[in-house]
């Protein structure tokens, strides 16, 4: 479901910078749950991808308007696109938390974000994404539940990943 075919130069460069963060660093041998993570970056790093919150808002503050979005789906019984938005969060959270801490430390009061525990929303997230896969994706479902898990430790491998990342250039 995940994995990308023929990657293109940025692709590999982020596996290779994701493989050796969680292999090396930390010493975590998880090939679907290191494949998520450094497709995660190409989504996120892609200019062309990016595309700004109705907000106008880029970053961090995308997250407390997306909780909203994926509740309503899910009380409107529209599994897909609570779906989608719970893997959306678990994302954003997962990506600002591990590669720009920073930016999430900044957030002004006054913002609908400004009190929202990023790690604990992205756990949440990941893991009630987990429960609205349908019954045919048990391997995404399992994924999710692991990266529910594991979160603080995908955080910190992201972490490596920049480190790696400042290295190589």
């Amino acid at each position: 479901m995940f994995a990308a075919h023929e990657p293109s130069d940025i692709e590999r460069f982020f596996r290779g910078l994701t493989e050796y963060a969680f292999h090396s660093r930390l010493g975590v041998v998880d090939p679907p749950l290191v494949d998520y993570v450094a497709l995660l970056l190409v989504r996120f790093l892609r200019h062309d991808a990016l595309t700004p919150p109705p907000s106008g808002d880029v970053g961090p503050s995308d997250v407390a308007r997306r909780l909203v979005a994926a509740r309503t789906h899910e009380v409107q019984h529209e599994a897909q696109e609570a779906l989608a938005e719970y893997r959306h969060i678990g994302d954003a959270t997962l990506f600002w938390s591990g590669l720009y801490p920073e930016a999430v430390a900044r957030r002004q009061p006054g913002r609908p974000d400004h009190m929202l525990d990023f790690r604990a929303a992205g756990r949440r997230a990941y893991w009630l994404a987990s429960t609205l896969e349908p019954d045919d994706a048990a391997e995404e479902r399992l994924l999710f539940e692991r990266l529910s898990h594991d979160y603080d430790l995908c955080v910190e491998g992201l972490g490596e990943v920049r480190r790696a990342w400042g290295d190589a250039a």
